[in-house]
């Protein structure tokens, strides 16, 4: 479920509360309440209380500990699950990935264990006739921060083991432990089945065959997308070098630059022209790629015939008008197109493209506030792969401020 708000800050950490969370816990809360088989209306909203705390503090443990590489991170708490996202501004070991994700637990097994003894519960085998208090402080800390640590995903456990299965085959890793969470999570739902009186726990085997469903639709879906990409790039730049539209299909199309270029070697410059500016003002999703391949002239041409101020439109269209505005080597103007363009939605990538600018231009500081805008909002994989292939960042990539403006 969407998370809320901001409700609050914790160690200067945001906390994002989701209406799911609450309603587990009354979930929680109503499962225990009979006086008969449970603990009592008193003793289900302490557990259900103690359940909170101690989940909170296990997403915190994670947070500090992404904090001590360098990390942002922020807290989501959300149905049956909370979780630390953090944001590196730099490459982290592997060793320092188990120790961001061994801290969680770690530190909910620590911190219940504590409550536990602080309440008088008793240190014997088997444990019987706690209160209340000690039953939720034993489940809500050890036995909860102990199950995390089951290796399969989406739990700490599976992430460790992925990490350590990834010194041995890095590219391999993810797979490897989805198949396995596959596996041993199918394994626990038929033995469950077979075993009537265990049917209670077959929620704890849904959760990580579910999780691991998502990850391989995920994994397909970028697969898909990738693949999708190379192609359009790949007509592209064979309509411009060869004129060749074979590889256009259905669902691709040759880019309105093409289009128009077209158009103006035909002689008709004011339907190149307008084939430029409908596209700008086309609502409809984009199914061609940016024209790469162009030859700087054609592209100086085109651009020629737009009028000043230059249109904006969608910002897809904003983000290819400013790339080709720095293949020109126009940097002055595509440094105010491409600000322009994102203060009306915000979208990284013209962030990018405003930094590349002030880079050419000689302004360094801009170029690094301005990507330290980006990195609130872009994933970091494709804010390190634009600023390592654009010629403009050249100098700027031994500069020891950038680490820094990828921290946001």
């Amino acid at each position: 479920m969407p998370s809320s708000p901001n409700a609050f800050r914790l160690f200067g950490f945001p906390v994002r509360v989701g209406a799911g969370f609450w309603m587990f816990l009354v979930l929680i809360a109503a499962l225990n309440s009979s006086e008969e088989h449970g603990l009592g209306l008193s003793g289900a909203i302490t557990f259900a209380a103690l359940i909170a705390v101690l989940t909170l503090i296990h997403e915190l443990g994670h947070a500090l500990a992404a904090r001590a590489t360098g990390a942002r991170a922020e807290i989501t708490l959300a149905f049956m699950a909370g979780y630390a996202s953090f944001v590196p501004t730099r490459h982290l070991s592997r060793a320092e990935r188990i120790g961001i994700s061994f801290a969680g637990p770690a530190i909910q097994i620590a911190v219940g264990g504590l409550v536990y003894f602080a309440v008088g519960g008793p240190f014997e085998w088997p444990i019987r006739h706690l209160t209340p208090v000690q039953f939720g402080a034993l489940w809500a800390g050890p036995i909860m921060g102990a199950f995390n640590l089951i290796p399969i995903l989406p739990f700490d456990g599976g992430s460790i083991m992925e990490q350590v299965i990834g010194t041995v085959l890095p590219r391999h890793a993810r797979r490897v432990m989805t198949w396995f969470t596959l596996l041993v999570s199918g394994g626990g739902l038929v033995y469950i089945a077979l075993h009537p009186h265990l049917r209670w726990l077959i929620i704890f085997a849904l959760i990580p065959l579910v999780s691991a469903l998502q990850i391989m639709t995920a994994g397909r879906t970028q697969q898909t997308k990738a693949q999708g990409q190379e192609a359009m790039a790949r007509a592209e730049a064979l309509a411009w070098g060869a004129g060749d539209l074979s590889r256009f299909g259905r669902d691709l199309v040759p880019s309105p630059w093409f289009r128009a270029a077209q158009q103006l070697d035909q002689g008709r410059p004011d339907i190149a022209r307008q084939v430029l500016l409908d596209d700008f003002t086309d609502t409809a999703g984009t199914s061609w790629w940016p024209p790469d391949a162009a030859p700087a002239r054609t592209l100086e041409a085109l651009v020629a015939l737009l009028p000043d101020p230059l249109p904006h439109g969608r910002s897809f269209s904003d983000f290819v008008l400013s790339g080709v505005l720095l293949r020109l080597g126009d940097y002055d103007r595509a440094a105010h197109y491409a600000s322009a363009a994102y203060n009306n939605g915000q979208p990284a990538m013209l962030a990018v493209h405003v930094a590349r600018a002030a880079e050419a231009l000689g302004d360094r500081s801009t170029a690094l506030a301005w990507l330290r805008t980006a990195a609130r909002t872009a994933p970091q994989d494709a804010l390190r792969t634009a600023v390592q292939t654009a010629p403009e960042f050249d100098l700027l990539r031994a500069d020891p401020d950038l680490d820094a403006a990828f921290s946001g």
